[in-house]
């Protein structure tokens, strides 16, 4: 089983629910055949470097999948027909893909993003509660304070050449 990522640009005027529409067919396209879906990353609305069937704009999606070259060919006719997509292109990341591996890189991607995400809402509920804290008027005066980060650099080149 090969790895293949295919970008596809849709058309900006396209509703939500017609690109979403169009999303499961393409994914349904991939699990039709044996396929395995790895990512659908949805990068969302671009200005397009050179106008393509006079768009200027242009809805960016990414689907990184394991399959066989049927697959391939299915969803490129699919984008040839439909005339809502400006462009795709389908690259062959790995020839060669032990998809058992690949699951768990997976399933281990999902848990780490997971953790994350609780980490992150952690450390925002903690900060809020620090920045109550902080309210009672116990802040350095903004005059003790260095403006940047030029300041700072040369604060420190003058200690430096003191110690010398």
């Amino acid at each position: 089983m090969r790895r293949y990522e295919t970008i596809i640009i849709v058309d900006t005027d396209l509703s939500v629910e017609d690109r979403g529409q169009f999303f499961k067919k393409v994914t349904g396209l991939i699990t039709q055949d044996d396929g395995f879906l790895v990512l659908l990353d949805e990068w969302g609305d671009k200005k397009l470097a050179y106008e393509i069937k006079k768009k200027s704009r242009g809805f960016y999606v990414r689907f990184d999948y394991c399959g066989h070259g049927d697959i391939v060919n299915e969803i490129e006719r699919h984008c040839r027909i439909d005339e809502k997509i400006l462009k795709y292109m389908t690259v062959l990341l790995e020839k060669d893909i032990d998809v058992d591996a690949l699951k768990e890189e997976i399933k281990s991607r999902e848990a780490a993003e997971a953790e994350a995400k609780a980490e992150a809402e952690k450390t925002d509920s903690d900060a809020q509660t620090k920045s109550v804290d902080s309210d009672s008027g116990d802040d350095k005066p903004a005059s003790d304070a260095p403006e940047s980060a030029a300041d700072d650099n040369k604060a420190e080149e003058a200690e430096a050449g003191k110690k010398e």
